[in-house]
């Protein structure tokens, strides 16, 4: 590795005035944010705005609040970025990143990340309600500073700790709408922290040699793949379970239901396959990628659980 890219810099990136640069290298500042991650982190957002106020549209919520929501996930996704650059350069899936590649300096991904902190969380403050700032303000420190600098290197159990910080947006999302914390919204919150383990735990098998390679104990290298593959079962096993809640506390009704039974028994076949055909290296991505798929239709149904009868009702009626 070059003299340059030690010291975190980049002797090709210029001297432009700050307008200019982020015109000039916009795609690699967008890539600091982990678009995908923002995007399904807002989706769940979404789906809690709209639990929160089933029938009427809090557009104040659904534009400013989740504005600044993602903000905010963009300037934690982007310490990530800062933090990990190192680790970044020596791992094939991520080595192409903008830092990595010399494409961004550090200071620019610096000035970048506390910009979009700023302007997120002083959006959700003045513009919102000071609760949602401050579990924004909570949830960024999270993940960007107590995961990716100190749990991420610490135990195998990092993931698990550390899925609180991504399992915030929908509590993120009726906190804008409602001003408090829901119990609902906490079923919400548990649903994602119990999948997030089984979901890059997949990845992590896929990916355990280069973990390995750079010191980061994720649990395929710390306890190998097997107990790795029972842990996912496990998770869910214990997922399933939890999605259920939702239909037992009276939150949803049997569309959810159905729904939810439905995708779990999908997910459940990827964990017991995992598990019985640890020879197949397709399974782990596969699984990995059903895991996306999987939590943006558990929320979509939740959706069409709850407003579905207010917009059948009158046809019904």
């Amino acid at each position: 590795m070059s003299r340059t890219l030690e010291a975190g810099s980049n002797p090709t990136a210029d001297q432009a005035p700050p307008l200019q640069h982020l015109l000039q290298h916009w795609r690699d500042y967008y890539e600091l944010t982990k678009p995908g991650v923002v995007a399904l982190m807002v989706f769940t957002a979404i789906v809690g705005q709209l639990l929160a106020s089933p029938g009427t549209l809090p557009w104040n919520a659904l534009i400013v609040g989740n504005l600044g929501i993602a903000l905010a996930a963009g300037s934690a996704a982007a310490i990530n970025h800062l933090v990990d650059w190192r680790v970044d350069a020596r791992m094939k899936r991520t080595q192409g990143r903008p830092l990595p590649t010399g494409h961004l300096r550090t200071t620019h991904a610096m000035a970048f990340a506390g910009t979009l902190g700023i302007a997120g969380l002083g959006l959700l403050f003045f513009a919102v309600n000071p609760l949602t700032a401050y579990l924004t303000f909570g949830s960024l420190i999270g993940y960007a500073f107590i995961y990716t600098l100190y749990l991420k290197r610490a135990t195998p159990q990092n993931i698990v700790i550390g899925g609180a910080a991504g399992a915030a947006p929908p509590v993120l999302g009726w906190v804008a709408v409602t001003g408090t914390i829901d119990p609902h919204a906490l079923l919400l919150f548990l649903i994602i922290f119990v999948w997030t383990p089984p979901h890059f735990w997949a990845l992590a098998i896929h990916r355990r040699e280069e973990y390995a390679s750079v010191d980061i104990p994720m649990l395929p290298v710390t306890h190998g793949d097997r107990y790795t593959r029972w842990q996912i079962l496990f998770y869910t096993l214990l997922l399933v379970g939890v999605t259920l809640l939702p239909f037992a506390t009276g939150m949803s009704g049997l569309v959810y239901l159905a729904g939810a039974l439905v995708l779990g028994a999908r997910y459940l076949y990827y964990g017991i396959a995992m598990l019985r055909r640890p020879e197949d290296p397709s399974l782990p991505m596969r699984s990995f990628g059903f895991s996306i798929v999987y939590l943006m239709a558990l929320f979509a149904v939740l959706l069409v659980d709850a407003y579905l009868p207010i917009v059948i009702g009158p046809f019904i009626g």
